[in-house]
């Protein structure tokens, strides 16, 4: 008797070609239901409904198709257990020696713009992941495909072993089975969560996610590393394209994206923004996007020596000469005029990305700890200078107020305690993860050097104690940004009136660690 595939697919790339194979090659028989039935009747390949197979029709507007006993006992029929053969022949059940499902696209319906929560309720597989569990269960006797891009491997299989599917073939396959019914539930967990709870977190957080690619090592040589898309949809860094270059390590990564949230904090004005270890060594606005590059630059010439550049606009041939004139390990922008790719190339290898929407960031942010992980809201609100509170008798200056804006976009993703002094719209100095604010304020004044005076410094915590207010003033400071909330505010802000300062409070903290 010939062998029995069941084709149960949402997505059918490939399906043509893999029963076509089954059949004209390896005598199978096919039972398939609903729109992969009417594809592979039009196809002219023979096949079998499964209403047909089971005697019942499709119910509940197509609810209801596989979950019959003629299904899943030619699922899960021990081969090797008599009584399960003997319930077979009993009950006229013929064994099913190869299942190929792949689900309800649950997630891309989600994706869409205004679903609403009946509409992706109704894409909830039912059927599907039950005819994957159960397959992926009794691998020790059939075959369970759930990825087009296994048809290939599949067929290679029968054609080197005689039309049978190795058992470690089958065992492989099974776990990619039970991994994409797992990342299913998750997905379905995760979206219905999100409509109970709105803003607040779920009692149960569920994170998975398809391997992208395996990476050479992560941090440092001795430590593997592997970079994980989330959903079956490409966005983010998964969604980027890569112009040229080596391949994207995890430290890059990791900086890249580290990047990609300080340049999403301006919008308005060119701007680049170079970064090394996470830290931003140049930060600034330009008329054009070759001005705010150069003035990001010579920020910290030396530091921006195999750093990360981020641009909110598409680089240009100006901009692009520029780049080539210094060792970089990344480029990311939100696209790339033709000129300006030409002249990327003349330095092959550094890593050009292509990110249009450099904006859209993850919701949360996860951290592994031993025996469990860490989630919390991502630090996505908005500075509002409208709410800010300017508490000494100096105001600021328009001009000034705009400084203290840019300086506090920026503070925002240094590292605490995390200190930068600016002026024109460009860092002059940063003193990032010192293991106190007065540390991080003197490496910062240092690096200003003579250019602190006119300048403006920004805190990303508050000062408990006077001297760091009396350290900028010496150095020439004229405005300093800071959330405020300490018992001894009143101490700085008298500092602050005394030395002819303007202190404005926030009211918002960013500690990033």
């Amino acid at each position: 008797m010939a062998r029995l595939a069941l084709l149960s697919v949402s997505n059918k790339t490939g399906l043509i070609d893999l029963a076509r194979s089954l059949v004209e090659e390896f005598d199978f028989d096919i039972i398939s239901s609903g729109g992969t039935a009417k594809t592979l009747k039009d196809a002219g390949i023979p096949v079998t409904k499964v209403s047909d197979y089971t005697g019942s029709p499709e119910i509940l507007g197509g609810r209801v198709k596989t979950l019959h006993p003629r299904i899943h006992g030619g699922i899960l029929v021990r081969r090797d257990v008599a009584q399960d053969v003997t319930d077979l022949e009993n009950n006229q059940i013929r064994p099913i020696d190869l299942v190929v499902v792949n689900l309800y696209p649950f997630e891309e319906t989600i994706a869409k713009g205004g679903v609403t929560l009946p509409e992706a309720i109704e894409q909830i597989d039912i059927g599907g992941p039950a005819m994957l569990r159960a397959a992926s269960k009794n691998f020790a006797h059939l075959t369970v495909l759930s990825d087009p891009g296994q048809y290939d491997e599949y067929l290679q299989e029968l054609r080197q072993n005689h039309g049978e599917a190795s058992l470690e073939f089958r065992q492989k396959s099974a776990l990619k089975g039970f991994l994409h019914t797992a990342s299913y539930d998750q997905a379905i967990a995760s979206y219905l969560a999100g409509a109970q709870h709105g803003e607040s977190l779920p009692e149960q957080y569920i994170l998975s996610g398809e391997q992208l690619q395996s990476l050479r090592y992560g941090e440092n040589p001795h430590q593997t590393a592997a970079w994980y898309q989330t959903g079956t949809t490409s966005t983010g860094w998964a969604g980027a394209t890569k112009l040229q270059g080596k391949e994207l390590s995890y430290n890059n990564l990791v900086d890249l994206e580290a990047a990609r949230r300080i340049i999403a904090e301006f919008t308005d004005t060119p701007a680049a923004a170079i970064l090394k270890h996470t830290n931003p060594c140049g930060v600034a606005l330009g008329n054009t996007l070759k001005e705010a590059y150069d003035k990001a630059f010579n920020a910290d010439a030396i530091s921006a020596f195999g750093g990360i550049v981020a641009l909110n606009r598409p680089i240009d041939s100006a901009t692009a000469s520029e780049l080539t004139k210094t060792f970089l390990e990344c480029v990311v922008a939100p696209g790339c005029e033709a000129d300006a790719e030409a002249i990327l190339a003349a330095k092959s290898k550094v890593r050009v990305l292509i990110l249009p929407d450099l904006s859209s960031g993850p919701k949360e942010t996860v951290k592994a700890i031993a025996g469990g992980f860490l989630v919390q809201a991502a630090d996505d609100i908005i500075a509002n200078t409208d709410k800010w509170q300017v508490v000494t008798e100096r105001q600021p200056t328009k001009s000034e107020l705009e400084e203290l804006l840019f300086a506090w976009k920026v503070c925002k993703h240094v590292k605490s305690n995390a200190i930068v002094v600016s002026g024109d719209r460009t860092t002059l100095g940063v003193g990032a993860g010192q293991m106190n604010r007065v540390g991080s304020v003197k490496i910062a004044l240092e690096q200003a050097g003579d250019k602190a005076k006119g300048a403006i410094l920004a805190s990303d915590g508050f000062f408990p104690f006077d001297d760091s207010v009396i350290t900028a003033a010496n150095a020439g400071i004229t405005a300093i940004v800071q959330p405020g909330g300490s018992l001894r505010d009143q101490d700085s802000i008298k500092a602050a009136n005394q030395l002819g300062l303007v202190m404005v409070l926030t009211g918002v903290r960013h500690f990033l660690h």
